[in-house]
């Protein structure tokens, strides 16, 4: 069996996350270290370019050195003056009290930065005079300090801003998503008294012809409210949902015996898709209320489940009704079709729609078409278990 050494066990996992923080940190000091290499590097040629132009002209090694010391001081100074001055953002109602605040801080860091500055040189350059290298910074690098300060802190309040504004982005798309998910769940629960009130009514006349069929019918209806009361989940899959819809049918078959069937096909991959909740049982109950609800003779409710590219289509038909208005009348008026829209609508935008239309000779469909759309993982394994 082959041992592991001490020397080859893995890191425990706070070793690691301190291995990897001191990897981070040294990482952006030495990306602070370069940028102001950069500087030192840049101010250097600059300013031997001018003196160049000028006809007057040191050594190179001078400007890098008295570059050096103006940004290594820079360097050293800015991450304290900005540690110390105010964090809050320069904005009301506190804007005055703040810019003084920084005024007063960028002052302190511009004198400390000139005889930081001074007392280096002097330290590098030991043969020249200090009060003279105090002029000479507060002459020509003072204002390049005051400005170096006030221009960081313009960096650090435009993270601000930046920051603040995709957090209220954020918050307002938390709460736009919060209104959308409030709507539907008011309308999914408008779909509760409608189909109750409808099945006990027929629940109740059916009592007075075969008390044991209106049995039967209530401990359906019992079963089905059960999951509409205790399921809050806006989306289930179609597996759930064809089960919901084979409950309610079972409650209307008892209702007209041997003149409703129903036949329901389903494309093997679709079955763990996701689909709105309760979104096939208002389309189900029209079509029965419209067919032999009103028409003499007997139906068929068809359910076909399919795929089109990356749509999910369920087509809803019977045979024994008609539309009794144009199609956008009818989704005015009725309660179910309308609701079912306004879901789709606001879980779906435009990939949602439903649309009604007749067929020959006889009958009704009624397409619903989704995004395809897998089911949560959790959602997933609830169902798997269920099955």
């Amino acid at each position: 069996m082959r041992t592991m050494s001490a020397d080859t066990l893995p890191l425990d996992l706070p070793d690691v996350e301190n291995h990897l923080g001191f990897r981070e940190y040294a990482l952006r000091g030495l990306g602070y270290v370069g940028v102001w290499a950069v500087l030192v590097m840049l101010f250097a040629m600059l300013g031997y370019i001018t003196d160049t132009l000028r006809g007057h002209v040191w050594e190179f090694n001078a400007y890098l050195t008295w570059s050096f010391i103006q940004w290594s001081t820079l360097a050293l100074l800015l991450p304290v003056a900005l540690w110390l001055a105010p964090h809050e953002a320069i904005e009301p109602p506190h804007r005055g009290r703040l810019l003084l605040a920084n005024f007063g801080v960028s002052l302190i860091f511009t004198v400390t930065a000139v005889m930081l500055g001074a007392i280096v040189t002097n330290f590098v350059l030991p043969n020249t005079e200090m009060g003279e290298q105090l002029s000479e910074f507060l002459s020509k690098h003072a204002a390049a300090d005051f400005l170096a300060y006030w221009l960081l802190v313009g960096v650090r309040q435009a993270i601000y801003f930046y920051e603040e504004r995709m957090r209220r982005e954020l918050h307002a798309s938390r709460l736009t998503a919060q209104l959308a998910q409030s709507r539907v769940q008011l309308l999914k629960m408008q779909l509760h008294p409608h189909f109750l009130f409808n099945t006990l009514h027929a629940a109740a006349t059916l009592a007075r012809e075969d008390a044991a069929a209106a049995e039967d019918m209530l401990l359906r209806l019992a079963e089905l409210l059960r999951t509409y009361l205790v399921d809050e989940r806006q989306e289930i899959s179609l597996r759930e949902e064809l089960e919901l819809i084979d409950l309610y049918l079972g409650i209307q078959r008892v209702r007209f015996k041997d003149r409703l069937t129903s036949r329901v096909d389903v494309d093997p991959e679709l079955p763990l898709y996701a689909v709105p909740n309760l979104i096939l049982q208002p389309i189900v109950e029209n079509a029965i209320q419209h067919g032999i609800g009103k028409q003499l003779g007997t139906d068929c409710i068809e359910i076909d489940c399919y795929r089109i590219a990356t749509s999910l289509c369920i087509d809803v038909r019977n045979r024994n009704s008609v539309l009794a208005a144009a199609p956008e009348e009818l989704f005015r008026r009725g309660i179910g079709l309308s609701n079912t829209r306004l879901r789709l609508k606001e879980l779906y935008a435009e990939a949602g729609h439903i649309e009604l239309s007749e067929l020959l000779p006889r009958g009704v469909i009624c397409r619903i078409r989704l995004p395809l759309k897998q089911l949560a993982a959790d959602a997933t394994r609830r169902v798997v278990r269920a099955a």
